[in-house]
């Protein structure tokens, strides 16, 4: 017998069991953006290895350890997309669509691709839901942006224990001064991180504060932090995001040595936490990056954005409670050969309602039938024999209570949305 091929590590399949937890995110999610007026945009999996080299950055941990790349036939090297922020910047760009004027809004869903270590809410093919603004360099566009995902995470899927962590990383013009006082600040002390962090100190020493290793954290804690470096322009646009936030009752925690993985990020950053994920606790995260238009070769365009790990937000989600149990589902029992026609007209009829039904075509025995739709966990059972088919009442049978009712062919679509209503209020 052939081995058995399997899936590539990091990989997983999402199963029917779980996938309406997926579906249940993605609806509130789509709901959200729709309520900001964000319009959808989808991008390549594949792109230009030199689009990520220039905006994520050449001596970060994504470019330079984690990215999927490869030679095609033709010797150009591709990437398979580890973030989705340049990729969607890079449409911009491409589309011309800054000659359209005014502001862009866009969101996206999908799949991204890093080589990591895998564990429980990091995958090697993970998924994201993700919105940039471009053309605005308001600290209000900021604070709507963040008051839009709050309004998702917090007051849609009710996410337990979440927090707001802020912090700004400067601009190219206050940042240098920081980063050469952290440089030297880690030549005291670079040898008691670990070895990724002693690298980071001589190549990209703002990396270092983004440290995941517990043991490097007290060391960390020491470190100078930016807000004391911050120029005039830069600390007024984080006091205006702050000021916002207050307004609008948002709650947030000020974190002075929270930066994000990509050097593309100017200004405000920002990550969401949730209690319900233990140890790996990030959700979402982003920030400000208002030269990357420029960087990839297009015209100034400040942008804002961030991306939720959908992974870890089902995770999340989840944990929390089942709310998102199975959509009620009605089971169709025929019972002798001549009912299986008025039993599919039903089906038919009941699915152009948007109910969901079962019909199963082999013929079985009356209790195996409704073992069926147990197994199922169906919510109720329409049951048609050839005493009903001719009567033109249906047996419509409560699974959980066991109840039973005969109910008129032509009512049974309002009687059944009628009785899911009250079971689902």
């Amino acid at each position: 017998m052939p081995e058995i091929v399997r899936s590539v590590k990091g990989t997983r399949d999402l199963l029917p069991e779980e996938i309406r937890l997926w579906q249940k995110v993605e609806e509130e999610a789509r709901a959200a953006f729709r309520a900001y007026n964000f319009m959808e945009i989808r991008t390549p999996v594949l792109e230009h290895t030199s689009l990520f080299a220039r905006s994520v950055g050449a001596d970060t941990d994504i470019v330079s350890k984690e990215m999927f790349t490869f030679e095609d036939r033709d010797g150009e090297s591709l990437t398979l997309r580890p973030e989705a922020t340049a990729s969607v910047v890079r449409a911009y760009i491409e589309h011309r669509l800054f000659n359209e004027g005014g502001i862009h809004k866009l969101f996206y869903l999908g799949p991204m691709f890093r080589r990591e270590r895998p564990q429980k809410g990091r995958y090697r093919q993970f998924y994201q839901i993700g919105a940039e603004v471009l053309g605005s360099d308001e600290p209000e566009t900021d604070v709507d942006a963040l008051e839009m995902l709050h309004a998702l995470l917090v007051m849609r899927l009710r996410l337990r224990d979440s927090r707001l962590l802020v912090n700004s990383v400067g601009c190219p013009r206050c940042r240098p001064s920081y980063v050469s006082a952290l440089r030297h600040a880690l030549e005291n002390v670079k040898d008691r991180l670990c070895a990724d962090c002693q690298r980071r100190s001589q190549t990209n020493p703002l990396r270092v504060l983004d440290c995941k290793v517990e043991a490097d954290q007290p060391i960390i804690a020491t470190l100078p932090t930016i807000l004391d470096y911050l120029c005039v322009e830069c600390r007024e646009h984080f006091d205006a995001v702050k000021r916002g936030l207050d307004e609008r009752a948002i709650e947030y925690q000020v974190t002075p040595r929270l930066v994000r993985g990509l050097d593309y990020y100017v200004r405000t950053t920002f990550e969401i936490t949730s209690g319900a994920l233990g140890a790996q606790n990030a959700v979402a995260g982003g920030g400000r990056y208002d030269g990357l238009a420029e960087l990839l070769g297009g015209p100034q365009a400040p942008g804002f954005g961030f991306a939720i790990g959908e992974d870890r937000l089902v995770l999340a989600y989840g944990a929390v409670e089942d709310r998102a149990g199975a959509e009620d589902l009605i089971y169709i029992a025929w019972l002798e050969e001549s009912s299986l026609r008025p039993a599919a007209e039903l089906a038919r009829e009941l699915r152009q309602e948007n109910l969901r039904v079962e019909l199963l075509f082999h013929p079985m025995k009356f209790k195996k039938s409704l073992a069926a739709a147990s197994k199922m966990t169906a919510t109720f059972s329409v049951i048609i024999g050839p005493n009903e088919a001719s009567t033109g009442r249906f047996a419509v049978k409560n699974m959980s209570t066991g109840e039973q009712e005969p109910v008129e062919r032509a009512r049974i679509a309002d009687y059944l949305r009628a009785k899911l209503k009250e079971l689902n209020h």
